[in-house]
């Protein structure tokens, strides 16, 4: 297997990524690419996946979005449909390298990148499968759920300020990415160190992109993969994004679909130990049964 950074273009932005090759590809076969969620970088987690499924014979890339990690781009802006277009370039891209077929492409999404694959594979036929793990479905109600009643309030009061004021100044106000997304107390001390690590940015974010967030609703456009396969994968202790987000995609998508909720596990379970096995384990029967790197 190869690892190798390398770069491309999204509007412009020249973003960073890591390509990782299977060793000894005879002809054309199915590529994944992995999406990273809220804020975090190409190095946060998926590396290992991607490493995993290359080793199964998939070509993989991960990548920074654009404004994040290596890549180019405003800082501080977090929008998620110019994080879709952003992972529409990188299948491009990862469509022509001589190992793969443009048109046999895969999607692996996790949290907020779970939301975007669903979002891409609505509107792209190039995507042929799709993992979505502890995706979002609903980017309004997930940030309620995260806040008592007078908290959301305010956050709404927030972004109607700053609606007016950056028609009249051209600039939105920034706020901590995590105060945007609060994090539940069990696993800040994770996340925590990720950004310690340079895993995770917690760099501010400006209220205009909390506002685009709370008007993304991929669970509106699940219905259009069908018949297309997804699997929705999601932590039944979840304290960060709901298993209910899950649970709701899952029952407006069409067939073949299947949701695997983990009992007893949390958001960051997902990423370390047993249930990252699991998940990848998961994923890989998923791409296998309906990707196959032989065509079979």
């Amino acid at each position: 297997m190869e690892e190798k950074k390398v770069q491309f273009f999204s509007r412009g932005q020249k973003l960073a990524a890591i390509l990782f090759s299977p060793d000894k590809v005879k002809e054309r076969g199915p590529g994944i690419v992995l999406c990273q969620g809220y804020t975090g970088t190409k190095e946060l987690f998926l590396p290992l996946l991607a490493k995993a499924f290359c080793e199964a014979g998939y070509p993989s890339l991960v990548f920074d979005y654009r404004g994040w990690g290596e890549s180019e781009g405003d800082k501080g802006h977090l929008f998620p449909w110019e994080q879709v277009e952003d992972i529409r370039n990188a299948m491009t891209f990862l469509g022509t390298q001589e190992m793969v077929d443009p048109e046999r492409l895969g999607l692996y999404g996790t949290s907020f990148g779970g939301a975007n694959v669903i979002a891409v594979a609505a509107i792209d036929q190039r995507v042929k499968c799709i993992v979505a793990n502890l995706p979002i479905g609903n980017g309004k109600r997930w940030l309620r759920s995260l806040r008592r009643l007078w908290e959301w309030r305010e956050l709404l009061q927030l972004i109607a300020e700053d609606r007016q004021n950056r028609v009249l100044s051209g600039k939105s106000r920034k706020m901590k990415a995590f105060d945007v997304v609060p994090l539940d107390p069990s696993i800040q001390a994770a996340m925590a160190d990720a950004v310690k690590e340079g895993l995770l940015q917690e760099d501010d974010i400006t209220l205009e992109s909390a506002e685009a967030i709370i008007a993304y609703s991929p669970e509106d456009m699940v219905v259009r993969i069908s018949p297309r396969p997804i699997l929705f994968i999601h932590a039944g202790s979840d304290n960060l994004v709901s298993s209910e987000e899950a649970q709701s995609l899952y029952e407006r998508a069409g067939e073949p679909k299947k949701l695997v909720i983990v009992p007893g596990v949390t958001h960051v379970d997902f990423y370390l130990g047993e249930a990252f096995g699991q998940v990848t384990t998961l994923s890989l029967d998923w791409f296998n049964r309906y990707l196959p790197v032989h065509g079979d």
